[in-house]
């Protein structure tokens, strides 16, 4: 399957910005069934110094300064990506789960995949102990750790409520855990902090998840929005899983940055030199190639 990606975020100032720097993660990732064919990130104003990076982790970033006066800021990521993973895994199949955690503290790497950096609390994700209680009811003695994780996947789903009202994006996962309701990110932080209490390595996932209108219904541009997941270590590799979905990462979901929480991976970070109120309008499309070329034809 190949995506055509476009992630448009405006902000309109009441007075003048004179200066603003940012940190940008919006270039799809590469690998793990996934291949960037194009990208493109256009600025508006222009931005005086413009650095092509990578963090720890291995996502892309793009470091900017804009030093020219401006009451609204621009950003348009347009990409191509391709996407082909492998099949989901049996849950039948793998470690259990407490060989998967004493595996985990055993090996040596302290590369950007290894499973030590996502087996503790980090700053979105402290370890709360009525999290990992609710968590544990997933994971049996003897219980194997991926049919474990899909299990506490298929429970949030069933047990949280989706409510863009809810949460902002600094609410506390306590907060949303105790109230039971939330967005992607809740749902994967809440995962995260059970997966974590338990030992077992689990990483935040930001990206796009490809919508489907209704049947006979248009699908409206701009109606899709950044997501979010989680990725499990099971000792055979990293798997993905959608809480907000109750489905495994297949083809419908394009990668863009992994961490330790949503801090690490935020599409947009930074700072202005300014005064007063401001706003942030984000419109996301995820459009299948072919599907474009059948609405264009």
């Amino acid at each position: 399957m190949i995506y055509l990606l476009r992630h448009v975020t405006a902000y309109a100032y009441r007075n003048p910005v004179t200066q603003a720097r940012c940190l940008l993660r919006l270039t799809p990732a590469q690998g793990d069934g996934q291949r960037v064919l194009s990208h493109r990130i256009g600025i508006d104003p222009l931005p005086n110094r413009r650095e092509s990076g990578r963090d720890f982790f291995g996502n892309a970033t793009l470091a900017l300064t804009v030093e020219t006066p401006h009451r609204a800021f621009r950003i348009e990521a347009l990409s191509r990506v391709e996407v082909e993973r492998m099949q989901l895994p049996d849950l039948a199949s793998g470690l259990s789960w407490e060989e998967v955690r004493e595996r985990a503290l055993a090996v040596p790497s302290l590369g950007p995949d290894a499973p030590v950096h996502f087996t503790g609390p980090s700053r979105r994700v402290p370890v709360v102990p009525e999290v990992t209680d609710y968590a544990r009811a997933s994971f049996p003695p003897g219980g194997g750790a991926y049919a474990g994780a899909v299990d506490l996947m298929r429970r949030i789903r069933a047990d949280f409520a989706f409510d863009a009202t809810a949460t902002e994006v600094a609410t506390p996962l306590a907060d949303a855990f105790a109230h039971r309701r939330g967005v992607c990110q809740d749902f994967a932080h809440i995962m995260i902090a059970g997966l974590r209490g338990l030992g077992l390595p689990a990483a935040y996932v930001s990206g796009y998840l490809r919508t489907r209108p209704p049947p006979g219904m248009a699908r409206l541009e701009g109606a899709d929005a950044s997501h979010a997941w989680i990725s499990v270590w099971c000792g055979d590799g990293w798997h993905g899983l959608d809480p907000t979905n109750a489905i495994g990462v297949e083809d419908d979901h394009v990668v863009v940055a992994r961490g330790r929480d949503y801090a690490d991976v935020a599409p947009v970070a930074g700072i202005i030199a300014g005064s007063g109120a401001q706003t942030l309008q984000v419109a996301v499309d995820v459009v299948p190639e072919d599907g474009e070329a059948a609405a264009a034809g």
